[in-house]
């Protein structure tokens, strides 16, 4: 089948084209579409924008782009799909997309990969208690101390994993974890004890897997029904010395409750996501020593951002040649998803 070079529209934040796209993918999406030179939204309603908009079939979306709304799809009569550089469609793709039958494609499973692998350095970390370690050994400052003695207890052999989520990335962290001595234990309502163990987990209860886990991960999609999924009465589950990982969504964990357990230093924690976004400057976690806090940054970070151009450019070039997307995102997925 030929390729057709569809018009493309580009849509995000400022300046972050030239951080998404290398030459590389320059060349490449120049290959298989007919792009707009230069020329990136982030107001549909910009002057300047009705042209490019009014001639658009494809629009090509990344972080910081707005909402393909009623009003936008009025001015883009030719508009066919949606293809976004990035992980979830939620904020960019309304029910007028859906409605208009506008296909809709997301990187979030080259977004996922960075994430996982970020999340299972993490665990391994964690087991081996490097942040207490690195506070005892600051403190000791040229001593000898007998560190098999006074750390004794710690290490990844036969330690118990608690994933929170079958998404993407919480199959990726279970897939990435199965060559080491782990335990690992899953907690997904979708999920059957058959198909956990498929995935080489167990299945078991929210409250158990808190109760039972040396490290409780969560990679849950933000939902009304996951908000504060981890609680204060959950938090008070988890052993003594036990670590939480986040790197999924702030609103997942009761805020208030997190930072009481870590203040009195029962748990420890590595928070990559926080509600809100940006924590205020007096929040205790900035500086707890049990505390790995760090702005949203397990996903896509500098280079890692052309595996999603390149995750987009390839869904584009599928379009031209009239094939379905690889990752196509289907309406009816949205109300358990990302």
């Amino acid at each position: 089948m030929s390729l057709r070079r569809p018009r493309t529209l580009l849509a995000m934040a400022p300046g972050l084209r030239s951080r998404l796209l290398d030459d590389a993918a320059t060349r490449r999406l120049r290959e298989v579409a007919d792009v707009e030179p230069e020329l990136t939204l982030d107001d549909y309603a910009e002057p300047g924008a009705a042209a490019s908009l009014a001639r658009a079939e494809v629009l090509l979306t990344c972080w910081g782009a707005p909402a393909v709304d009623a009003r936008a799809l009025a001015a883009a009569p030719r508009l066919r799909a949606v293809v976004h550089a990035a992980g979830s469609v939620k904020q960019i793709v309304t029910d007028a997309c859906w409605e208009r039958g506008i296909v809709v494609s997301s990187a979030a499973r080259a977004n996922s990969l960075p994430v996982a692998e970020y999340t299972v350095a993490m665990v391994l970390l964690s087991n081996k208690h490097v942040l207490r370690l690195r506070e005892d050994y600051r403190a000791a400052r040229g001593r000898r101390r007998d560190w098999h003695q006074d750390h004794g207890h710690i290490g990844n052999y036969h330690r118990r994993v608690g994933i929170v989520g079958a998404s993407r990335i919480g199959r990726r962290v279970i897939e990435l974890l199965a060559p080491y001595d782990l335990e690992l234990a899953l907690y997904d309502p979708y999920v059957s004890q058959e198909q956990a163990a498929g995935l080489g987990a167990r299945a078991v209860g929210l409250d158990e897997l808190c109760r039972t886990c040396d490290v409780v991960s969560l990679h849950a999609p933000e939902l009304p029904e996951t908000r504060a999924m981890i609680d204060r009465r959950r938090l008070a589950l988890m052993r003594d010395g036990a670590t939480l990982i986040n790197t999924a969504r702030g609103s997942l964990v009761d805020g208030s409750a997190l930072t009481a357990e870590l203040t009195s230093g029962r748990l420890h924690a590595v928070i990559d996501v926080t509600e809100p976004e940006v924590l205020p400057a007096d929040s205790p976690l900035y500086d707890l020593p049990n505390v790995l806090l760090t702005p949203h940054i397990a996903g896509s970070l500098g280079n890692e951002l052309h595996r999603m151009a390149d995750s987009a450019i390839e869904e584009i070039a599928r379009y031209g040649a009239g094939l379905p997307f690889a990752h196509a995102v289907r309406r009816e997925d949205l109300h358990r998803t990302a």
